[in-house]
């Protein structure tokens, strides 16, 4: 299942969102939550706009900073609300006050809720060049939470000690969605296949079919940094998302052993 994040056209209005996504004949759409757009919270208009357009939200993915116990449960609210099946969150930053919204109030609202709590990898980073910026955050602290995850490509560098190959295997059936884009060095959430002359850096080709022969048939979802989508050009973003799906069909949907 094709999807893609409203992250990859911020700055637009989500109403014009959902006309790129139908205009580009993609299904789904992945609901990138923040603090800033006051319109990604806004349950009766999603909804009027789930309506109109006939694409659903079956995935959000929730802020990655100041998360607290009642923003989970807006979050769940809201996702019940639009019929989301997924909800994506991040580790708590080692900074944060609060964080028993995380190790120990997820594993309940997922139990709760009957909705996929899924935890997603975070960028390796660290504070003073050794404590980690992330609490919780390795592979297998993340698989730990809920036993659900999200396999978020841009994030996996070298000095991870783990290549996205090695992360699809380590993490198997408790992926639920993958935050599918490119990288090349430091420069991230780059189009598929443009990070060095036409070929993925990472290799997503192998990966997608690897992912494929897996049997997986949970979410993918494209998050692409807006300026290489294209925003403000509109045949160059719906050009773009055109390449993006025949890339995925290509090396996933028509792929064989």
């Amino acid at each position: 299942m094709l999807l893609l994040s409203t992250s990859s056209l911020t700055w637009y209005w989500l109403h014009k969102i959902f006309s790129f996504v139908k205009d580009s004949k993609y299904t789904w759409i992945d609901l990138a939550l923040n603090n800033r757009d006051f319109d990604l919270w806004d349950t009766n208009y999603i909804k009027l706009l789930i309506e109109e357009f006939d694409v659903p939200i079956p995935s959000i993915t929730a802020p990655s900073i100041w998360m607290t116990e009642r923003k989970v449960n807006n979050i769940v609210s809201l996702a019940k609300d639009i019929g989301s099946q997924i909800i994506t969150f991040s580790p708590p930053r080692i900074t944060d006050k609060e964080t028993s919204w995380f190790s120990k109030y997820l594993p309940k609202v997922k139990r709760d809720s009957h909705l996929s709590i899924s935890i997603q990898n975070v960028e390796p980073k660290f504070l003073f060049l050794i404590i980690p910026e992330y609490k919780n955050a390795t592979f297998s602290e993340i698989r730990r939470i809920t036993w659900d995850t999200t396999l978020n490509l841009s994030w996996i560098t070298a000095s991870s000690n783990m290549d996205i190959m090695r992360a699809q295997k380590f993490l198997g059936w408790s992926i639920k969605n993958v935050l599918f884009s490119d990288r090349y060095w430091a420069k991230i959430w780059m189009l598929p296949g443009w990070a060095w002359w036409w070929v993925s850096y990472l290799p997503l080709e192998s990966f997608l079919m690897k992912l494929k022969s897996s049997g997986y048939t949970s979410f993918i979802t494209m998050k692409i940094n807006p300026k290489e989508l294209g925003v403000w050009n509109n045949e160059k973003i719906k050009k773009n998302l055109e390449y993006i799906k025949k890339y995925y069909e290509k090396h996933f949907i028509h792929f064989k052993d």
